[in-house]
């Protein structure tokens, strides 16, 4: 899997880019704010219709497109999948509507209007740059987030299940804080939700186990050659309430519900192990949970851990620690995404080349020889070897603008 071409028109500071690409690895150079980011999140925007910086597609589309008489951005990939091209093509339209102006998202794959869930898996990327080492030390949300965001592009129906389940969350809090302020004991509606909660979110549960440990596997080795055989990686999934057995009522009352409950080993988790425990915990917090109006128990609270060498690495590793860690996690997603699809995904690295030193540079370059296309940032030709740089596509990018080497 490769990406053979990019058009970009009024995205960020590329007020119009047409670039061909090659099945190879690719080095894009240039000064800060010239672009090369840009360029990495158009493709990972393309991917996934998300942007890795931004939760508003509004701040894609450059200020320029504002002197247009119809305001937009468009962006277009030839992607070489195998035997087929696919084309896809996200526009970003502002409209004047009668509330102020709104934003129109419009995805196309060979020329057909599709929805963000048919995008998923025509072109899959695994994205580094340096502050994804919040993966590590940053709060619980943004490891679920990794985790989902790696799932989804490998299996749909995950993402499908997790779009279902956030809906539930929605609709059965607002029925809790409809309890609590009405101070109304539970009705038949919330063991509606109760059951569609339990449902879904159970599915989450054992797949990201799962994932996690198949990702643990595949990072174990990478981990080793980058930390020198001085230590063994470890991920290891915490959810919020122990699916392994149904509580007792002083297990539930020692437990604070703000924090995840599981601090050991899990053994691989069934679906019909962890529904069962998450229905019997679920009716021991129901007045807690009216009381605060919120679901407290889920998937949607759950973590995952980083150790090396039994230290969680989130409280007590370096910060050479933890970024080698998340390292070894993205190139072992490489390994995953094409065990899951049987196709290499594109491998987006940006600026993570001056992070790391000369021993960790070396086996990083490793790996990018091993996929089959990636595209590198940097501001330093000098971080690359000579024989490196002789055998890729050289670019710079300047202003918007990009030009051979």
């Amino acid at each position: 899997m490769y990406l053979q071409h990019l058009s970009l028109f009024n995205f960020r500071n590329y007020t119009r880019l047409d670039l061909d690409l090659p099945a190879r690895t690719i080095v894009l150079q240039g000064a800060n704010a010239q672009g090369k980011t840009n360029l990495l999140e158009a493709i990972y925007y393309l991917a996934t219709s998300r942007s890795p910086h931004t939760t508003t597609d509004r701040q894609l589309i450059s200020w320029l497109a504002d002197e247009e008489p119809l305001p937009h951005a468009r962006l277009v990939a030839e992607v070489v999948k195998g035997d087929t091209i696919y084309r896809v093509e996200i526009t970003l339209m502002k409209r004047v509507a009668a509330n102020g102006v709104r934003l129109q998202k419009e995805i196309r794959i060979n020329g057909v209007s599709r929805q963000a869930m048919d995008l998923l898996g025509v072109a899959n990327v695994v994205l580094f740059r340096p502050q994804d080492v919040e993966v590590a030390d940053g709060p619980p949300s943004r490891r679920r987030q990794y985790l989902d965001a790696t799932l989804c592009q490998v299996n749909r129906s995950y993402c499908k299940v997790l779009r279902d389940y956030n809906h539930v969350i929605e609709q059965r809090n607002a029925l809790l804080r409809s309890l609590r302020e009405r101070a109304r004991a539970a009705s038949e509606e919330l063991l509606f939700w109760d059951e569609k909660l339990i449902a879904d979110g159970a599915q989450l549960i054992v797949a990201r186990q799962a994932a996690l440990a198949e990702l643990e596997h595949l990072a174990q080795p990478v981990h080793r050659l980058l930390s020198g055989s001085t230590e063994t990686l470890r991920l290891r999934y915490v959810p919020n309430f122990d699916p392994t057995r149904e509580p007792d009522t002083a297990h539930q009352m020692a437990m604070d519900l703000d924090i995840p409950a599981g601090t050991g080993e899990l053994p691989p988790l069934t679906s019909s192990q962890v529904v069962s425990a998450f229905r019997a915990r679920l009716r021991q917090v129901q007045r807690d949970e009216i009381a605060r109006g919120m679901t407290l128990l889920g998937p949607q609270r759950d973590d995952f851990r980083f150790e090396a060498n039994g230290v969680d690495l989130r409280t007590y590793g370096s910060r050479g620690q933890q970024r080698t860690a998340v390292l070894a996690l993205k190139l072992a997603e490489t390994q995953f995404m094409l065990q899951e699809t049987g196709h290499q995904p594109i491998l987006l690295l940006d600026e993570v080349m001056a992070e790391l030193d000369g021993y960790r540079q070396r086996h990083l370059l490793q790996t990018v020889d091993g996929v089959q296309q990636a595209v590198l940032t940097t501001t330093d030709w000098g971080v690359f070897g000579e024989e490196f740089l002789s055998r890729v596509l050289c670019l710079r990018v300047q202003e918007g603008r990009i030009q051979r080497v």
